[in-house]
């Protein structure tokens, strides 16, 4: 069964591979995220952690067993016990209920490890 982790450094190259793997997947529902955003990728992941470390923000990622990232999933701009949350999963874990199974469980972490309330 597949683990949700609180992102760390340690999983920079599984979530390259994984946003690399899925950028056209991802691309055909919202905005790609451009060429920079694989260029500068390891800045971008430092300023995501800086980020989490404050608080504001909480970045999940879905693995299996293997290492391998089946998901993102993030609860951002959390202040006065709300966050909005948001997730991607690969294409090749959808249709088997790990977004749906996921995003329940994150709604219990939500509340239990960070004290929100409210998820947007």
């Amino acid at each position: 069964m597949p683990d949700l982790q609180r992102l760390h450094l340690d999983h920079a190259p599984a979530l390259l591979a994984f946003e690399q793997e899925n950028r056209m997947f991802f691309a055909a529902s919202v905005p790609d995220r451009g060429d920079d955003y694989f260029t500068n990728f390891d800045a971008r992941l430092a300023a995501l952690l800086a980020e989490q470390a404050t608080g504001a923000c909480h970045f999940h990622v879905l693995v299996d067993d293997l290492g391998v990232i089946l998901g993102r999933f993030n609860l951002v701009d959390a202040a006065n016990g709300s966050a909005e949350l948001g997730y991607r999963v690969a294409e090749k874990a959808t249709g088997r209920g790990l977004a749906t199974a996921t995003v329940r469980h994150l709604c219990t972490l939500a509340a239990e490890e960070y004290g929100l309330t409210t998820l947007r």
